[in-house]
């Protein structure tokens, strides 16, 4: 584990991380995935500590991956399902937190659809709050094992070019990915149709791209999005096939990237629409060493907020 003391009190974002504190994590990260490796992968790190899911958006990797990180910490998880809450029944989201923290939880990782959510528990709840993804804002745990992973396959985390492709406008993993590489020094590649990649990102740090050729052209990441059609994506150009033709990643695009390149994917696939399969099988892809890094960055997560906050609710 890192000697660096990690200070925040919430995960809300990468934005209001250090580049001290994205490092503490990944250092962090690396040790639990040792303790996933073994025969026996449970340690005590979070024992007698609660841990609520709170989650209002469909989710499998993200939610799965925190409760597989809690459970593996010795901590008592909370699933909350909001299809059969009081909020149906017109609770506000204020009270269901304060109902919930009634029982005295110590973490509380949320997604939900509204941007800013998380920000606003932390106005009135005594548990550490993590964002899960909220809206088209952030998704930090996201970027931070993006980041772990890349920086296991290329050994370093800078002096790098990262081209993400695809719904940029709608994607919180976006956004959270060039804040932490925009941190990191790194020059970054947003490609897409003009519809999903607004110039407006330039603003950010990153450079806006509407051709994947030149897009990828010696990129060491290769980033895909996946076509969020459930936040209306589909209508921002005329079909899913031209979308394919022009920005989906075959292996002669991939070929213009650095011969080390990588390539990833936050999941679930859209096969052979983002991402032709022979890419998405082949060895240049880590998409699967991502959802393995993603429980070991939550493990550290955490654990690294468990440690610092709250001892009052012991």
């Amino acid at each position: 584990m890192s000697a660096r003391r990690f200070r925040q009190d919430h995960l809300l974002g990468i934005e209001q991380l250090s580049v001290d504190d994205i490092e503490i994590i990944l250092e962090t990260a690396e040790a639990f995935i040792e303790v996933s490796s073994r025969d026996v992968k449970k340690v005590p790190a979070l024992k007698g500590k609660t841990v609520v899911n709170l989650f209002f958006e469909n989710s499998t990797r993200t939610r799965s991956s925190f409760e597989i990180a809690a459970k593996r910490l010795s901590a008592d998880l909370i699933n909350f399902n909001s299809s059969i809450s009081s909020l149906k029944k017109g609770e506000t989201l204020k009270d269901t937190v304060l109902t919930l923290e009634a029982m005295n939880p110590h973490i509380i990782v949320i997604r939900h659809s509204a941007s800013g959510s998380p920000h606003y528990l932390t106005t009135f709840a005594r548990s550490s709050i993590v964002n899960a993804g909220d809206g088209f804002h952030e998704h930090p745990t996201q970027a931070l094992l993006d980041a772990l992973t890349i920086q296991q396959r290329l050994k370093t985390l800078r002096g790098l070019k990262i081209a993400i492709v695809g719904d940029i406008l709608h994607s919180r993993v976006a956004r959270s990915n060039i804040i932490l590489h925009q941190k990191m020094g790194n020059e970054i590649a947003l490609i897409g149709p003009p519809s999903l990649v607004p110039t407006e990102f330039e603003k950010m740090g990153a450079k806006v791209c509407y051709d994947i050729r030149s897009g990828v052209k010696n990129a060491d990441v290769v980033m895909m999005l996946r076509v969020q059609e459930e936040r209306g994506a589909k209508n921002y150009f005329p079909s899913i096939r031209e979308y394919r033709n022009r920005f989906a990643i075959s292996r002669e695009i991939f070929a213009l990237a650095k011969k080390s390149a990588i390539l990833m994917h936050p999941g679930p696939i859209n096969r052979d629409v983002e991402i032709e399969t022979s890419m998405a099988d082949s060895e240049q892809s880590v998409i699967l060493q991502q959802v393995t890094n993603g429980i070991a960055v939550r493990m550290a997560v955490l654990y690294l907020l468990k440690g610092e906050i709250h001892e009052t609710l012991n």
